[in-house]
């Protein structure tokens, strides 16, 4: 019996991406107001300084299966890296809002890319009864990076108020560290290898991760699927929702915008914000987010121990259920005069607790499984673009939408967005647990 120690170590080299992912999307929540202060932004202008980043994802994830099917994972992964280290040191270093804006981009085109050949690699080298908890492995780092992020957001805050540059320069640390994971013993796609005419350096790989039991069993359906698409013409992004892929296609792209619709990043990204406004001081509203940070993190834990049992579908359904409750009382909450700040943690925390055992880490999950491998690049970074134009519609308008109307509007949208997401799980969403790559393309009869 082969060991998995390698494909674990591999498995931990890729999730470092999404480390990064979080501790770029959440590390601004702490310094909001010393930039705002700093460059004496508008609530508008600081909200453009924190959206952009997620254009920056939107494009890094429109291009990024381009360049994967081209150049292959890992060198795509080395690239995100570099840029990790650079736009964190430029944020760090910005001597204008401007400049700042430019490096926040510039780190969304990296974890724009990020989101994209992370769940695409580690879906490519996992065993098919591992790999739902595998890929959710990387939601698992981006919420490691994100309570990361509030602690040292809390720790650095007493270095005063160019502490926001500190908190800014984190990302450079880490990037370094994946970085030299990467440069390590990292292996490249079994399945990009194969479709490259490279099948000794594909069952080399599949070797290496599952003994002579993996490349007996995966080899040939690899072969079988890649032989089979020989034939078909690959697909451009303006013919991806043609016929019966069109469907596949709309299916992950609408399960990616409903992610970010029910509102996670923009409650993450202003958390402190929505604590204050339920009349917690800004120390205190730091910590509140480090326990938010810490119920995310937890509860990614529950949702690799059920991804592969429970299956998709149900946590997904059970999720949306939860966070619909959660936000009701949010919006109660804050429709009154004085909002009960331990009722407004507890519901927040009820809130994430529910997202990161579902919507979380399933989306990428599904995504990385339904399509197929003649489209899965384009289609992936296709979907992952729609999760990122959501995400910078979510943190965009969110502090125009509480400050103009009020947070218990804000939270009523999310609400009605998890209304619909329900809907849309249990009649559309297939249930893929425990199948091959291949059988899910077969299954789908694509």
């Amino acid at each position: 019996m082969k060991s998995n120690k390698y494909l674990y170590w591999i498995t931990f080299a890729a999730i470092n991406g999404g480390l990064l992912f979080g501790l770029n999307m959440a590390g601004i929540a702490g310094a909001n107001d010393m930039i705002k202060s700093e460059f004496s932004l508008t609530e508008s202008g600081l909200g453009t300084v924190a959206a952009l980043l997620t254009i920056g994802c939107l494009f890094g994830a429109l291009f990024t299966g381009s360049f994967t099917d081209k150049y292959g994972r890992k060198k795509v992964m080395i690239i995100t890296a570099v840029l990790y280290i650079i736009s964190a040191l430029g944020c760090a270093l910005a001597p204008s809002a401007l400049l700042l804006t430019v490096f926040r981009v510039l780190s969304g085109l990296a974890v724009g890319a990020t989101s994209v050949v992370g769940p695409m690699y580690i879906s490519e080298i996992a065993p098919a009864k591992q790999r739902g908890a595998l890929v959710s492995l990387n939601q698992f780092a981006i919420t490691i990076g994100i309570l990361l992020a509030y602690v040292f957001d809390y720790l650095l805050l007493s270095l005063g108020e160019n502490s926001w540059r500190y908190m800014l320069s984190v990302p450079a640390v880490f990037g370094v560290f994946y970085l030299a994971c990467l440069l390590g013993s990292f292996t490249e796609s079994p399945r990009w290898l194969l479709s490259k005419g490279k099948r000794e350096e594909a069952a080399g790989v599949l070797y290496k991760i599952g003994g002579n039991d993996l490349v007996r069993q995966d080899l040939p359906e690899m072969e079988k699927a890649l032989d089979a698409e020989k034939g078909k013409e690959k697909v451009s992004i303006s013919g991806l929702f043609k016929g019966k892929t069109g469907k596949v296609v709309l299916i992950g792209s609408l399960i990616a915008a409903f992610q970010q619709l029910t509102g996670v990043n923009a409650v993450i990204m202003f958390a402190p914000d929505i604590f204050q406004s339920a009349g917690s001081m800004k120390d205190d509203s730091l910590f509140q987010s480090m326990i938010v940070g810490l119920i995310n993190f937890l509860m990614t834990i529950v949702a690799l121990k059920l991804v592969d049992s429970k299956g998709r579908k149900t946590l997904l359904s059970a999720g949306a259920v939860g966070m619909i409750v959660s936000l009701s009382y949010l919006t109660f909450e804050f429709s009154g005069s004085v909002p009960n700040a331990i009722g407004v943690l507890i519901a927040l925390l009820a809130y994430i607790s529910f997202f990161a055992a579902s919507f979380a880490p399933v989306m990428w999950v599904i995504i990385s499984e339904i399509y197929p491998n003649r489209i899965k690049s384009i289609a992936m970074s296709f979907s992952t673009a729609i999760t990122w134009l959501c995400c910078f519609l979510t943190i965009q308008f969110a502090p125009v939408i509480s400050n103009s109307l009020g947070v218990n509007y804000l939270f009523g949208i999310f609400g009605v967005f998890c209304v619909i997401a329900f809907v849309f799980v249990k009649i559309w969403i297939p249930e893929t647990k425990g199948k091959t790559l291949e059988q899910i393309e077969k299954e789908l009869n694509l």
